[in-house]
């Protein structure tokens, strides 16, 4: 049986994330996504007056925030995911250059080179990890108020406050850059992208 000359090629699909990678990325948005609605809870007035019960609302806040580096340390004994987190470690002069035409607006493909992961998505990742350790020590101090001085839990407080108001706005843009990339989201969603969209979005990608 031979196929119709007319009969349009079948999408080739290569393999972006493994189902354990999948899930490490699915648990951590779930505890983020706990953490920074109970936080909202607890700093709107407006959100703390309609749900109520403060105590329950702090404790999901506490639990979650501990919870949060779970699934990233229980995925170091992935292989895939452990070779993702070299590649989101390593700076090259391509990404450079992909940092350059964003800076300067230029969304052509060929401006912007990337390998599995493009530099916004490596800044992203660094940020992400770091924001998380600050909130979690700072959380603690917080939590913990016999464990340090008075000056220490205030400062704690500050940072706490504010670097929870960044990262709920950064989270915001990450959510809308998603939303914006069916394909990406299909990647994370089955762990399969279209070979069109990795070589369009990632040329340097060898799969």
């Amino acid at each position: 049986m031979t196929l119709r000359a007319d009969t349009p090629p079948a999408t080739v699909e290569v393999r972006r994330f493994t189902t354990a990678q999948r899930w490490i990325h699915r648990t951590t948005a779930a505890l983020m996504g706990v953490c920074v609605l109970t936080a909202a809870c607890l700093y709107v007035p407006q959100l703390a007056e309609l749900v109520g019960r403060r105590a329950l609302v702090v404790t999901l806040h506490q639990w979650s925030g501990l919870a949060l580096p779970v699934p990233v340390l229980a995925g170091l004994a992935s292989r895939a995911f452990r070779a993702d987190l070299g590649r989101l470690n390593r700076f090259g002069p391509h990404d450079r250059t992909w940092l350059r035409a964003a800076l300067h607006r230029d969304r052509r493909h060929a401006s912007r080179p990337a390998a599995k992961f493009n530099a916004g998505q490596k800044l992203y990742a660094a940020w992400i990890a770091g924001a998380t350790l600050v909130m979690l020590a700072t959380g603690l101090m917080m939590w913990f108020t016999h464990l340090t001085p008075l000056l220490w839990r205030t400062s704690a407080t500050f940072v706490h406050d504010w670097l929870a108001l960044t990262l709920g706005i950064v989270l915001a843009g990450h959510i809308g850059m998603a939303l914006a990339d069916p394909e990406a989201r299909r990647g994370m969603r089955t762990g399969r992208v279209s070979r069109e969209w990795a070589d369009r979005e990632h040329p340097l990608w060898r799969q």
